[in-house]
């Protein structure tokens, strides 16, 4: 196991959550997965999306949460939920979505990622007034199975903007 410590973010874990989030997602589905997102598309959907003012923003997000895993100051791991934003013809906005559950690589394998899982999915079931809603890359089999262990299911599909390029995504849904 490890030392680290789970705990909500704080608006001064902007800039961390920003550079972990961006260098995992690259991890991932660039260096993991090999989409070939064109280079234009990849650079500004990161600069977008995990810029220190973008998630400052977020952060602030009135019904939404953030937890991090801190271990003496750097952000290993981080989960957000908030109100539900898939396109689903069920979903509502008062529904609860798991948005976001990022390791970085380096503390893969170390069970942040289902500690983090755990506290949102608490923290949603208390923050909805239906199912509970994931959106998961349709190539990412182990998150799918890690979800589908927690009670989701394939309840639609739809296409996520990462620029101008379009992943191919599942809709998850739990109750």
């Amino acid at each position: 196991m490890t030392d680290a410590v789970i705990r909500p973010a704080r608006p001064e874990d902007a800039a961390a959550l920003g550079v972990l989030g961006r260098q995992t997602f690259i991890d991932t589905f660039v260096a993991g997965f090999g989409i070939p997102y064109p280079a234009g598309d990849l650079s500004a959907f990161l600069d977008a999306g995990f810029s220190p003012e973008t998630i400052a923003t977020k952060l602030s997000e009135p019904g939404a949460a953030w937890w991090v895993a801190d271990r003496d100051g750097e952000l290993l791991a981080f989960s957000n939920a908030g109100p539900n934003t898939l396109p689903h013809p069920d979903g509502r906005a008062s529904h609860a979505e798991l948005r976001r559950l990022y390791v970085g690589k380096q503390a893969q394998g170390l069970g942040l990622g289902t500690q983090l899982l755990k506290i949102a999915l608490e923290w949603m079931e208390a923050h909805t007034d239906g199912p509970l809603w994931i959106g998961v890359w349709s190539g990412n089999d182990k998150a799918q199975k890690l979800y589908a262990a927690y009670g989701f299911e394939k309840a639609g599909e739809y296409q996520y903007p990462v620029g101008r390029w379009l992943d191919d995504e599942f809709i998850l849904r739990r109750g």
